[in-house]
């Protein structure tokens, strides 16, 4: 073989295995996505089982499951719904709960596959379910507040878009659990991958009964930019920001100010020095 013709198959071989690596590399990539894909869920659904001898149940009937609603009776036309985390069982916030909201009754829900209800959580299972409670409640108590905590303030800003609430608590929120997912695995195609993408900010223009978003100041789960991203999207006027100092995002609730932000007062340092600013 002349030098020539040697060097053009040296040139073939290598361009063989270029593609053979790339295909490869490729098919790791497929098998990756394919992976997330198939296991999402489980990324996003931590089910917890009820706490032994906890709060007051009630069962409330979907086509499809039954599910589990912690409550707390109270006589009146005022009502207190809540969404917790996604790794949370709502009962052990109910005690906070109670001594927000001393003079109104409280459902708390259990997600499919929760404390004891039964079915699969997905997101629109989860949003029809705050539909079904929301419609119970109102029946008996027609002044409803939602309160939604992380994953759980996806589900009660989908809500009160569509049902007539009277105010939204959104703890920890986020704008889409898609844009966290994305900066979380930005080499993934998350956005054609997704199947429960909890897009608060899509929701928020039609949101338009007081909102307060109470931030973690040192949140690390939910970024900042996430936040204030979905309080860009509501209504001039709509929603206000309160942000606890030296708090985490699983650690908010403990703060001194956490009933008060859930109450929507204002820290004693601004009463009467005119409603919160939209920003810290």
């Amino acid at each position: 073989m002349s030098p020539a013709g040697a060097r053009v198959g040296v040139a073939s071989r290598v361009v063989s295995l270029l593609v053979v690596g790339l295909l490869g590399l490729l098919a790791l990539y497929v098998a990756l996505c394919a992976l997330l894909f198939l296991v999402q869920r489980s990324l996003i659904y931590y089910p917890q089982p009820g706490r032994a001898g906890g709060a007051q149940t009630i069962a409330l009937a979907a086509p499809d499951a039954a599910l589990n609603v912690g409550v707390r009776p109270h006589p009146g036309h005022r009502a207190v719904l809540y969404f917790g985390g996604n790794a949370e069982d709502v009962g052990g916030s109910l005690p906070t709960l109670a001594a927000a909201f001393p003079d109104r009754a409280l459902f708390l829900m259990h997600y499919r596959g929760y404390g004891g209800s039964s079915g699969a959580p997905s997101e629109r299972a989860l949003v029809d379910d705050a539909v079904r409670l929301f419609d119970h409640a109102f029946a008996e108590h027609p002044d409803v507040t939602v309160v939604g905590r992380s994953l759980g303030s996806g589900v009660a800003a989908q809500l009160a878009a569509r049902r007539p609430v009277a105010r939204v608590v959104l703890v920890t929120p986020y704008d889409s659990v898609e844009a966290l997912a994305a900066a979380q695995f930005p080499f993934v195609p998350v956005r054609w991958l997704l199947r429960d993408r909890f897009d608060s900010a899509s929701v928020a223009p039609r949101i338009a009964v007081p909102t307060t978003l109470v931030i973690a100041e040192h949140d690390e789960v939910i970024p900042r930019a996430n936040s204030e991203r979905l309080r860009e999207r509501f209504a001039p006027g709509v929603a206000s920001w309160r942000v606890l100092p030296r708090t985490g995002h699983n650690s908010i609730s403990e703060s001194p100010e956490y009933l008060d932000a859930l109450r929507g007062d204002q820290p004693a340092r601004t009463r009467g020095l005119g409603p919160l600013s939209a920003h810290r």
